[in-house]
């Protein structure tokens, strides 16, 4: 069956000339706002004809790199910065960035879990839809910016997925590693099925992802990664002039072949990690441990590396729960590009 047409509304004209601030606005009706909307903030730069990217932060709320950089940039920019076409749209999910949290508080829903959405679902699914049929098909290539939120820390990457499309994946890939992060990362999800990057590439279009930072908060250094990082992309695909600046040191190459590469507590404690985020780890090693707090004198329980690789990510509180990942190790490759993503020589 087709869809309604989506009641998002926007208060900008995609086609126009110029720079225009406005909303995608989504109407409610709740007990605080018998004929309310959710306004999600939104600019839109064009000029002339030309490639259009779509630039996304705050599909998580508490992921707070993204949303600072694409603030700052839409109000810096003019008409004249940019060849083509540039959507920023700073909180996807406005009611969770604007309440500090992963997903909303309207609905509980994560938005990047509720791709590709439905026009007649919750408020949440309401959003996906509207990316999925009104903003991707407008874009030729999409950088979405997440970063750890207040449960994750993670190591400063841009990423793109493996592809049955080969040319598609390449693209991606090199999107990725123009980014300029100080990795660069081929990334395996665990369910991708409803996630943003998948409605996003299921149109044929060029997505890529970052992951930069976490705790639930953003330091001058990974803001500054972040900002140089949209900077690039946008010279990459044509919409700005300049040069790529690439990091300090020479970009590393990470690889996730499977699931095993996540490693989740099957106990419920206070957990240590043994390992530093951006150390790498040998196969057997002790990365952490988790202590029962509801007694003293019991030895904690060990967790152990299944394989060799780089510590790329790590849970941020020391209060863990069964299930929640405590750290993720990916591999250290010579090359991300297909069929080459063997493991670096020590």
């Amino acid at each position: 069956m087709s869809k309604r047409p989506s009641p998002i509304a926007a208060t900008v004209d995609f086609e126009a000339d110029g720079v225009q601030h406005g909303f995608l606005k989504l109407p409610i009706s709740n007990d605080e706002s018998a004929w309310g909307a959710v306004m999600i903030p939104i600019t839109v730069v064009k000029n002339g004809e030309g490639p259009t990217a779509l630039l996304t932060g705050g599909n998580h709320g508490d992921e707070y790199e993204g949303i600072t950089a694409l603030q700052k940039l839409s109000s810096s920019l003019a008409a004249e910065d940019v060849s083509g076409r540039l959507i920023i749209v700073p909180m996807m999910n406005t009611p969770a960035a604007q309440a500090g949290k992963r997903t909303s508080p309207m609905d509980g829903g994560n938005l990047n879990r509720s791709f590709p959405g439905d026009p007649d679902g919750s408020v949440t699914e309401k959003i996906a839809d509207y990316f999925t049929r009104i903003l991707v098909p407008m874009s030729d290539a999409v950088l979405d910016l997440h970063s750890g939120g207040r449960t994750l820390d993670i190591v400063p990457f841009a990423a793109s997925h493996v592809l049955d499309d080969a040319d598609q994946q390449r693209r991606a890939l090199d999107g990725a590693k123009a980014f300029g992060a100080p990795y660069a990362m081929i990334m395996f999800e665990l369910d991708a099925e409803a996630l943003f990057d998948t409605a996003v590439e299921r149109q044929g279009k060029v997505f890529v992802a970052t992951e930069l930072g976490g705790g639930g908060t953003s330091t001058p250094q990974s803001l500054a990664i972040t900002e140089r990082g949209i900077h690039n992309f946008l010279v990459h695909f044509g919409l700005v002039e300049g040069e790529i600046e690439a990091p300090a040191e020479p970009q590393v190459y990470l690889d996730m072949p499977d699931a095993s590469c996540y490693v989740q507590s099957e106990h419920t404690g206070l957990l240590e990690l043994t390992v530093a985020l951006g150390e790498t780890v040998e196969h057997g090693q002790v990365i952490a441990r988790v202590y029962d707090m509801t007694r003293s004198g019991a030895a904690p329980i060990e967790y152990r590396a299944e394989r060799d690789g780089l510590l790329m990510a790590r849970r941020f509180p020391a209060n863990v729960n069964m299930g929640d990942t405590i750290a993720v190790i990916a591999e250290v490759v010579d090359s991300l590009d297909a069929g080459q993503t063997q493991p670096q020589r020590q």
